[in-house]
This record gives structure tokens, C-alpha cells and sequence, in this order.
């Protein structure tokens, strides 16, 4: 591909650093994939991942799916509309270092533009914080939705670290 992409690393360190934005709770839901199932996993990463160059699991193998979905140090949250998904988030528990990571955030395409990344993300940063680690971070890119920066650092987050690199 040869592209240039501008990586940018986030953090929020408190809780209350988090700005939320308005509730959706009377019309959309975010619950925690028990059981796990690598299937649903798969589905949104291949949905929402096909606009913004998410490629690296895409030859992943059923195992790999099923073996990481399957970690005790991964949680997937799914956000839905009545019966329907609207979007998911990771989050990777890092124990040696008492982190959370938000693997992955996204919407299906046709929830985007509603405010729902705002609501999904002030979800994934206060769910992270059950886990009490010294900080939650994240990593987005220039290939990700043209928001996706604005919005983690609306929701309180501040880049750490900064890098180009080439695709």
C-alpha cells in the first residue's frame, strides 16, 4: 500500500478526567459478550474495520478468533438498538502493567454520524475503570473515521505519543 498514517496514542488516567456525553440508554444498550463468541468478534472487525484498513485479523484462523476472544484479559461489549447491533468495543486487560486498552471501538456504518461513538466511547472508558488500572488507552489512526481523533479527546483522553508510519 506504501501510505502515510499519523498514529496517535491516548490516555485518560482518572475517571472523572471522562466528559460523557448525552445518555442513549433509553433506546440502545452496551452488555458484555457472556458467553464469548469469536463469531461476533469477527463480524464487527470485518464490518467496521473494511473502511479503515483494519486487515491484520483477517487471516486469522477459527482458533485464533475462538483462542482470543477466550482470554480472561479480553472483554467485547456490544452496543445494540432494541434486537440490533450498532457497534462494539474491546477492551484488553493488561495485568502486568495495570492498563485496560480499548482494542477496538466502532459502529456499524449506518448508526455513524449520531452521536453513538461518543456514547460507545464514554461506555469503553467507564467500563475500563472497573477494572481500577492506573490508566486506559487507546490507539487511533488517519485510516480510522474522520471523528475518531476529536472524539476520544472531547471524552477527556490526551495523546501521549504521536508516530507516522507507512502502510
Amino acid at each position: 500500500m506504501n501510505k502515510k498514517v499519523q498514529r496517535n496514542y491516548l490516555e485518560i488516567i482518572f475517571l472523572k478526567d471522562l466528559r460523557e456525553t448525552s445518555d442513549f440508554s433509553e433506546m440502545y444498550s452496551v452488555n458484555l459478550v457472556d458467553p464469548v463468541d469469536f463469531q461476533l468478534n469477527k463480524f464487527f472487525y470485518k464490518n467496521i474495520g473494511k473502511k479503515h484498513n483494519w486487515i491484520d485479523r483477517l487471516v486469522w484462523t477459527e482458533k485464533q478468533w475462538i483462542d482470543y476472544v477466550s482470554s480472561k484479559n479480553v472483554k467485547t461489549y456490544v452496543l445494540k438498538n432494541k434486537d440490533d447491533f450498532a457497534g462494539y468495543f474491546e477492551l484488553n486487560l493488561h495485568k502486568e502493567k495495570n492498563e485496560v486498552e480499548i482494542a477496538y471501538l466502532g459502529l456499524l456504518e449506518e448508526y455513524q454520524n449520531r452521536k453513538l461513538g461518543s456514547y460507545l466511547l464514554s461506555k469503553a472508558i467507564k467500563n475500563s475503570f472497573l477494572n481500577k488500572p492506573k490508566r486506559v488507552w487507546v490507539h487511533t489512526c488517519s485510516l480510522d473515521h474522520k471523528n475518531a481523533l476529536n472524539n476520544y479527546i472531547a471524552r477527556g483522553m490526551k495523546v501521549f505519543k504521536t508516530e507516522t508510519v507507512f502502510l
